[in-house]
């Protein structure tokens, strides 16, 4: 199943547990955001692994920015901050 407004990103729960995952790949999307944390460059990982493109690596980016500004997270975050979640 593709995700809404993400088209590049894909999750099937027969494939990779349900992680969200580079439509039609088994590269999840925590993989790219871990060779990034650790200093790979879009053009780095796409030259790594010729089924991603750079442009995929920044639609990772793009569904994990709206993932992280998710309610839930952030209200979780705040959780574990000891912090009052302002409301809207």
């Amino acid at each position: 199943m593709l995700i809404t407004g993400f088209p590049r990103i894909a999750i099937d729960p027969a494939i990779c547990g349900g992680r969200p995952v580079l439509a039609g790949t088994r590269m999840r999307v925590t993989d790219v955001l871990e060779m990034l944390a650790g200093g790979a460059t879009p053009a780095e990982i796409a030259d790594d692994f010729p089924y991603v493109s750079e442009d995929d690596v920044r639609a990772v980016l793009a569904y994990a920015a709206q993932a992280a500004d998710h309610p839930v997270v952030l209200a979780a975050e705040f959780r574990l901050l000891n912090l009052k979640y302002p409301s809207i």
